[in-house]
């Protein structure tokens, strides 16, 4: 009988089927356990299914248990394997990055006393300004407002 039935499938276009022969060749394919472009070819006459019986399952409600190839980017599960270190790579790591934090925290001290020795100086020498202007009477600073 199913010999008799297989020979009365006529082929047609994917936009002419109906519900209810949607939902037969969607239940034939999970049924049947034979891939996807094979029940399409079966129906259609077209090797392309280009999603069709996927597309056909997610409006009628079958889609659940529909398993994908590939792993999306989007879905939470996918996670990329961390790359294992060598235990040895490890404690040199530590040791180089321990000397490289001495030596950039004796620059930065180093840094900060030439700022506080600068800011003194600057300190000192705009002190000497107002005491020279004050004891001669000489304007030693220039103008801001003076045309060029």
């Amino acid at each position: 009988m199913d010999n008799k039935k297989k020979e009365k499938i006529i082929q047609k276009s994917a936009r002419y089927y109906t519900k209810s022969e949607r939902e037969e060749i969607i239940k034939e394919y999970l049924t049947s356990g034979s891939s996807k472009q094979a029940i399409w070819q079966k129906y259609t006459g077209s090797v392309d299914e280009r999603g069709h019986l996927l597309r056909w399952m997610r409006e009628l409600g079958y889609a659940v248990n529909v398993r994908r190839k590939k792993p999306s980017i989007a879905s939470k599960t996918f996670k990329m394997p961390r790359k294992k270190k060598l235990p040895k790579e490890d404690a040199s790591l530590k040791q180089d990055d321990s000397f490289e934090n001495l030596q950039l925290k004796k620059r930065v001290s180093e840094l900060e006393k030439q700022l506080k020795d600068a800011e003194m100086k600057a300190i000192a020498f705009s002190t000497m300004v107002d005491i020279a202007e004050r004891e001669f009477k000489i304007p030693i600073r220039k103008k801001l407002n003076t045309k060029p």
